[in-house]
């Protein structure tokens, strides 16, 4: 059982039976009614985000969330297959579930696969991938005071914003935690 203080960012917990990361925390102590601790909750079923206030005598179970590699394999309509790299069962997740990591994608990248009581729920991705740019308007010389980028589109969909010397085909290394341009393969 875990108490107001043991709850930080990134803490799996179980609330209402269903399996929750802490997004964010904030204590708050006020005078009298005591300590008050404010948390930003992603249900890690879902990815639906909500916030959830704890009051000082409320205390919350650590959820049991078991980790396994996983490799991503092929996108059926809304559901993204997955096969799990120990004993090499194929299962699906939905796009809902997933939320923004459908944008990181690509066949064969190995995720971090999330278990709860047995049955997987959602990933984790790593935290830099390699993607391919395959659309990108052309860098024009003598143009990096207005911007210093330009807008790419990587072979997943996302767009991100990049330097003038990036060009289609080129490969670049997205930070998956901010959607950021890091830099080339």
């Amino acid at each position: 059982m875990l108490s107001l203080s043991d709850i930080k960012t990134g803490k799996n917990i179980l609330w209402n039976d269903t399996p929750y990361v802490v997004v964010h925390h904030e204590h708050s102590k006020t005078g009298r009614p005591g300590a008050v601790l404010r948390t930003k909750l992603k249900n890690l079923i879902t990815g639906a985000v909500q916030e959830k206030t704890f009051q000082g005598s409320e205390a919350v179970y650590e959820a049991d969330i078991a980790k396994s590699k996983a490799q991503y394999t092929y996108r059926e309509g809304d559901d993204y297959n997955f096969m799990d790299n120990d004993n090499y069962e194929q299962f699906s997740l939905s796009s809902e579930a997933l939320g923004n990591n459908v944008n990181y994608l690509k066949e064969g990248t190995e995720v971090t696969l999330l278990n709860f009581n047995g049955q997987p729920i959602n990933i984790e991705l790593p935290v830099k991938v390699t993607l391919k740019v395959i659309e990108a308007p052309p860098g024009v010389r003598g143009n990096t005071v207005s911007t210093g980028g330009k807008v790419v589109t990587l072979e997943t969909g996302l767009k991100v914003s990049a330097p003038l010397f990036v060009n289609e085909s080129d490969e670049i290394i997205v930070n998956t935690e901010r959607g950021e341009y890091v830099g080339r393969a």
